[in-house]
C-alpha cells in the first residue's frame, strides 16, 4: 500500500527522456535492442563483446542514473534488455544442462556502499529473472571481487586501468559457478576493455570459459 501511494504522490518518470508512467520508456528502450559487436585490443582472443547501445544520448542517461543515481527502478528494464537479445548471439551459449550463467563485473566496495549494494549483481539478477521469464534455465554467479586499494576506473586511460586492477582482481569462492561452466560476463560499460579482459582472463585461467562480454553500453 505504502508503494502505491508513493507512486501516486511521485509518479515515476522515465530516466532517459523524462516521459512519466515508467522507469524507463519503450522508446528508449528500444535504443537497447541491437546488439553491436564491439572490438578493443585488450579483449582481443578472449571472447567476443557486445553492446547493447553506444554511451550516448538516452542510453548514457539511463545507465547514469541507474548506476550513480539511484534508480534502482531501472534494474528489470534493463536486465530484460539483456535477456531479449542474449539467447540469439552466435558466441554465446548456456551449460549442457541449458543455464545460463551470468557473472557481473565486480565493483569496489566503497561505490557499492553508495550505490546501495552492487549495481551489476543487481543488473545480473534481473537479467536471470528476464530470462527465466522467457523460459531460459538462469543463475547469477558472483564469482569475482575487487580487493582493497582498487581506484575509481572514470578517467584513467588504458595503461592505468590495467595497472589498477593488477593484483586485486580476485576469484570468490562462494560466488563460483561448477567448474568448466560456460559464463557470460556482465558490464554496464565498456571503455577500453582493460576490465572486461581483466575479468576474461580470471576466469578463464581458473577453469570459467568466458563465450561472451555483453554491456549495456559501449563508448
Amino acid at each position: 500500500m505504502g508503494k502505491r501511494v508513493l507512486d501516486l504522490l511521485l509518479p515515476s518518470v522515465c530516466a532517459g527522456c523524462g516521459t512519466p508512467g515508467a522507469a524507463c520508456c519503450a522508446q528508449c528502450l528500444a535504443g537497447f535492442s541491437r546488439p553491436e559487436p564491439v572490438t578493443r585490443g585488450p579483449t582481443a582472443g578472449l571472447a567476443p563483446v557486445y553492446a547493447l547501445a553506444r554511451y550516448r544520448d538516452q542510453a548514457r542517461r539511463l545507465v547514469l542514473a541507474y548506476k550513480e543515481r539511484g534508480r534502482r527502478d531501472l534494474a528489470p528494464p534493463l536486465g530484460d534488455a539483456l535477456a531479449a537479445v542474449l539467447p540469439e548471439l552466435p558466441p554465446a551459449r548456456p551449460d549442457r544442462h541449458g543455464t545460463w550463467w551470468l557473472v557481473p563485473v565486480p565493483s569496489r566496495r566503497s561505490a557499492s556502499r553508495v550505490r546501495g549494494g552492487p549495481h551489476l549483481t543487481r543488473l545480473a539478477r534481473a537479467c536471470a529473472t528476464a530470462l527465466a521469464a522467457r523460459g531460459h534455465g538462469a543463475a547469477v554467479a558472483p564469482a569475482l571481487r575487487l580487493a582493497a586499494g582498487a581506484r575509481d576506473a572514470v578517467g584513467l586511460d588504458r595503461a592505468r586501468r590495467a595497472a589498477n586492477l593488477a593484483g586485486r582482481l580476485r576469484l570468490d569462492p562462494r560466488g563460483l559457478p561448477p567448474r568448466s561452466t560456460p559464463v557470460v560476463l556482465l558490464d554496464d560499460v565498456v571503455t577500453t576493455g582493460v576490465t572486461a579482459a581483466a575479468c576474461g582472463r580470471a576466469l578463464v585461467t581458473s577453469g570459467f570459459p568466458v563465450v561472451l562480454v555483453l554491456t549495456l553500453t559501449a563508448v
